[in-house]
């Protein structure tokens, strides 16, 4: 009976300092993410402005473009709109940077299989420093390009994070850790862009208006570093990770083609594969993130031109907007999003997807910021649910050491479908409009929606 009453009692205390743990790692990976997203969402409502600046500066990069999308548009008899080739701009800068990630992010999630999560982390918070030095440093649109080139390829630290949480034993830990990474990003995308078109409007007489932005997401990136080296733990122990890094690579062409990822081969392979219904969700979860992602960030980007152009939001107005988004989903994460039960997240996703499309029609169409304010609402429920949910999913599937190649794909589809949407939407923008742009990309929700709908019950393997 002691002994019984002995055995109960190590095993709950065992429970409760694992809980502690996974809760410190939790809030570690939450303010960690949190700071480097500050940095990362300082430019998001400049990008209008920066772009008009190289224009009016007559930077000989940036002309040359213009003159290509002109003599494409006299080619293919559309008349010349030379304020929408800024939205086609932004798409295309938009996509480079996504593209970047895309490589990135599987292979940063490979390498730390082996490695371990914390140094790879560090590697590459040190780019995004590189990024925006080179930023600040910045004055032409050449080098504004390869600051963002750089940051692309450094931005792997984000499928990181979603590695550390997948590392966490308990599923509960697990999807909790999900919805505050969706929290960091909720607040990061509140303050930051308010932050951004503050600074840009203290601007002193003879300052570049973004210098001052810059520099601070430099500071921010700095100050991750610091804080990540200090406090960050190992969460892959030695005995779960990979024996080699060449093993971590052997499935490199996995991780960078599209097929190969959207079929999930990094991780079928070898003894420790799932089960043959397993990775059939995985493969159905992998295309429902990816269209969905697809969709979601064509629209995204194009948000924030279309405010400039027909409200005629200045930076201020759009990090504004920018706050209204990011406070509504963070009260719908920190409220709801993180008390969904696990079994529950794909049922809340379905929801979200589905108010997603009259939301889209609503600022697609609006014709005045009462209506546009509407369509956001309903966008930032939904923004709020959708990723930090499937993200949770996925991260219950592949064994110990597989889950950073795992998430490492699932970011990698992300990211290629960041890559792909925002210049094929701004093309649809620039080609017909804000109204047929959002109402053809907000009908073909329809499709992940469908996807979801075909999701098994997972098999235990673990």
């Amino acid at each position: 009976m002691a002994l019984g009453e002995r055995g109960s009692s190590s095993s709950s205390s065992s429970n409760a300092r694992q809980e502690q743990n996974h809760n410190r790692v939790i809030t570690i990976v939450f303010l960690a993410l949190f700071i480097d997203l500050l940095g990362f969402a300082l430019i998001l409502p400049l990008f209008p402005s920066i772009l008009d600046y190289y224009s009016q500066t007559e930077d000989g990069f940036y002309l040359s473009l213009q003159r290509g999308v002109d003599w494409f548009a006299v080619m293919a008899g559309i008349p010349p709109e030379r304020k929408y080739n800024s939205v086609l701009f932004g798409g295309l800068i938009g996509s480079i940077f996504s593209l970047l990630q895309f490589f990135s992010s599987p292979l940063t999630g490979a390498v730390s299989d082996h490695w371990g999560r914390r140094p790879v982390i560090l590697v590459t918070v040190m780019g995004l420093i590189a990024s925006y030095s080179l930023w600040a440093a910045s004055r032409t649109f050449g080098v504004f390009l390869l600051s963002r080139i750089i940051g692309g390829i450094s931005k792997g630290n984000v499928s990181l994070c979603t590695a550390i949480i997948a590392d966490l034993h308990s599923p509960k830990a697990r999807s909790k850790g999900m919805a505050m990474i969706g929290v960091a990003f909720s607040l990061g995308f509140t303050l930051g862009p308010m932050m951004g078109a503050y600074l840009a409007m203290q601007t002193e007489k003879g300052e570049v208006f973004y210098l001052r932005s810059a520099l601070s997401a430099l500071a921010f990136a700095v100050a991750d570093f610091i804080f990540i080296f200090l406090l960050l733990p190992e969460t892959l122990p030695k005995e779960k990770r990979v024996p080699s890094v060449t093993s971590g690579f052997q499935a490199a062409v996995d991780l960078l083609s599209p097929l190969a990822l959207f079929q999930f081969s990094a991780v079928t392979r070898g003894k420790d594969s799932p089960s043959e219904q397993n990775v059939q969700n995985l493969k159905i979860l992998g295309l429902a993130y990816f269209l969905y992602l697809f969709l979601f960030s064509g629209l995204e980007y194009t948000l924030s031109f279309l405010t400039h152009q027909r409200f005629h939001f200045s930076s201020m107005q759009q990090g504004k907007m920018f706050f209204f988004i990011g406070i509504t989903m963070a009260v719908i994460q920190g409220g709801y999003a993180r008390r969904i039960k696990p079994g529950n997240e794909i049922r809340a996703v379905k929801r979200a997807i589905v108010l997603l499309i009259p939301a889209f029609l609503l600022i697609g169409w609006a014709a005045n910021v009462t209506v546009l304010s509407a369509g956001l609402l309903l966008y930032s429920f939904a923004a709020a649910i959708v990723i930090p949910c499937l993200s949770a999913v996925v991260s219950g599937y592949g064994t110990a050491g597989q889950k950073g190649r795992v998430m490492g794909i699932l970011r990698s589809l992300g990211a290629l479908a960041r890559a792909l949407g925002p210049i094929l939407a701004a093309a649809v923008y620039w080609l017909a409009g804000a109204e047929i742009c959002f109402t053809v990309c907000g009908a073909f929700f329809l499709v992940p929606l469908a996807l979801l709908r075909s999701i098994k019950q997972q098999t235990k393997e673990e």
